[in-house]
């Protein structure tokens, strides 16, 4: 019971990180990339601004969570249960990993620009957000499917 109950709690967490990248590849990357360089700088200052404290704690919440799955389901190490989740939490890793060292630095930067006065290579940054967006969102999606096979495969 106490796998199945962390594995509710883990799979709600990744949800809302995985929920993010599948956003923005439906309709927030297109839309990103066709803005003016004044309306991408104000968009990206209110999505930062919103998800920054909320997204955080998620993130923080899922680390945990996908730390105490693969904690409880070693008990068998060569299931594959414990094999997906030690993948997922590999990739939530590598995740927090791409954001701390290359998003989150490209936001602080891109909230201090003013939406009259910005670098002239303004689209340059914005396509090394989403490089660094792109990695991650195939590595949360990539964890998040491992999750849900682990749990098919491995109970």
């Amino acid at each position: 019971m106490e796998i199945k109950i962390t594995f509710f709690i883990n799979l709600l967490l990744y949800v809302l990180v995985v929920s993010q990248s599948l956003f923005y590849i439906l309709a927030l990357s297109y839309a990103s990339k066709t803005m003016q360089a004044g309306t991408y700088i104000e968009s990206r200052k209110l999505i930062d601004a919103k998800l920054r404290n909320n997204l955080t704690l998620v993130y923080y919440l899922a680390l945990a969570s996908s730390i105490a799955l693969t904690s409880v389901t070693i008990v068998n190490p060569s299931g594959a249960l414990f094999m997906c989740s030690l993948v997922a939490l590999g990739a939530l890793i590598l995740d927090i990993a791409m954001a701390l060292h290359g998003n989150i630095p490209l936001n602080h930067q891109i909230s201090n620009w003013d939406e009259n006065a910005y670098p002239e290579n303004w689209k340059h940054i914005r396509t090394k957000w989403f490089r660094y967006y792109s990695t991650r969102q195939v590595a949360n999606i990539t964890g998040f499917i491992t999750l849900i096979a682990g749990y098919i495969f491995g109970t």
